[in-house]
């Protein structure tokens, strides 16, 4: 079959939610991946960061062959053997106190909803059906009707409503805004350290430690979505660290199984979590041991492998040539380690067909809302990769 067939396959079979670029992929290993027609590409997308790992690791790839073949789920009616060193291992590398395993990471997003309204009812007493959360205009935490519901792009909530309500939107990186919204019913700000599917935007310098103050003065859980920045896409192994602060609750996904199995987490404190009962939430694959297993390698070799450290150097170096780039077309370059964006000028027409011709010569990246080129390879890519891509780049945004 050839790419044409393909896609024709999926036009006619599937539900149109997607406009994925016209590249048929069938293998990857490491940076790289090849199409059905055997065309080599960079990935520099890497799954929207769910593969910091990059493609097909081979030490997590055998973590999954050998788990697999012994268990692969239980329920968490049982007890497995892989569960509670997950739990350790990941405490011990993020400094928490407890985890909530889940599936995606919209799903870690609804736990922790769900989890701050529970602790803002049971040990800040706020009235019942009153608790507010506090959310950031241009957010991206997931799906679901609950999440939608809170933001601000008008498509993501066309046609689903009516929304959960309890939700406060305020500006994102505005300290002040915060401070003004909070209410004696506020029991929790969530917010992105660097709003990705927002378009790669970067809070001023010192937003994040401003925060973390407002939210101990006043009593309310400050909850971080690394879902996308976090296992070392920005250079750090949680984007907080480069404020030198710690969330109450922190969220990651994607990668934390290296692109392999679905596998989310809430880290947080006993205080917030351990409102919780047996019975009070759930899920069926929740902590699974395969979904266990494949995190632990995955931790492992982010770490083992320096690819956190080498997402920070890479990802100065790729920023700084980029930001040399003397086009017409754009408008600003952003980005912290790995997490980077060229926004365009609205009259350059969207990003999205110079990433169809960033195809054409090989390297794969996806738009961000209409005017943002994302950029976000694995962590492992290194610099004669990167200058292999600025070579394109530069030709497709300077020709």
């Amino acid at each position: 079959m050839k790419t044409e067939d393909y896609i024709k396959l999926e036009n006619e079979y599937g539900a149109r939610n997607y406009e994925p670029l016209d590249v048929v992929i069938t293998r990857g290993e490491g940076v790289w991946v090849w199409d059905v027609e055997g065309k080599k590409y960079l990935d520099c997308l890497a799954a929207y960061g769910a593969l910091n790992q990059g493609h097909c690791h081979p030490k997590i790839l055998e973590t999954l062959k050998k788990q697999a073949s012994r268990l692969t789920l239980t329920s968490r009616a049982f007890r497995n053997d892989q569960l509670g060193l997950f739990y350790k291992e990941i405490c011990e590398l993020t400094n928490s106190h407890m985890v909530l395993p889940m599936n995606s990471g919209a799903e870690a997003v609804e736990s922790v909803i769900k989890a701050v309204r529970k602790w803002g009812y049971k040990v800040k007493k706020i009235p019942d059906g009153k608790a507010e959360i506090i959310v950031c205009e241009n957010n991206f935490h997931g799906r679901t009707v609950t999440i939608v519901g809170f933001s601000t792009e008008k498509q993501y909530r066309d046609g689903y409503g009516p929304f959960t309500p309890g939700f406060k939107i305020i500006p994102f990186g505005d300290a002040d805004a915060l401070r003004k919204a909070i209410t004696p019913y506020t029991v929790a700000f969530l917010v992105e350290p660097i709003q990705g599917e927002g378009g790669i935007i970067i809070p001023p310098k010192g937003y994040l430690k401003e925060v973390r103050k407002i939210c101990d003065e006043n009593d309310i859980v400050l909850i971080l979505d690394e879902i996308q920045t976090g296992l070392g896409r920005t250079g750090k192994l949680l984007a907080e660290e480069h404020e030198g602060i710690q969330s109450d609750v922190t969220l990651i996904g994607k990668s934390l199984s290296g692109g392999f199995y679905p596998v989310s987490a809430v880290l947080s404190n006993k205080e917030v979590l351990g409102v919780f009962h047996p019975g009070d939430h759930g899920s069926t694959f929740g902590g699974n041991p395969l979904a266990c297993a494949i995190a632990r390698t995955a931790l492992k070799v982010l770490i083992e492998e320096n690819m956190i450290e080498n997402a920070a150097k890479m990802g100065a170096y790729f920023l700084e040539k980029l930001s040399e780039i003397k086009s017409p077309y754009v408008k600003e370059v952003r980005g912290k380690g790995l997490m980077i964006g060229i926004e365009l000028y609205p009259e350059a027409g969207g990003a999205r067909r110079f990433c169809e011709k960033l195809m054409e010569k090989g390297v794969l990246c996806k738009e961000a809302r209409k005017n943002v080129i994302r950029i976000t390879p694995p962590l492992i890519i290194k610099k004669e990769e990167i200058d292999w891509a600025l070579e394109r780049i530069y030709d497709v945004l300077c020709k």
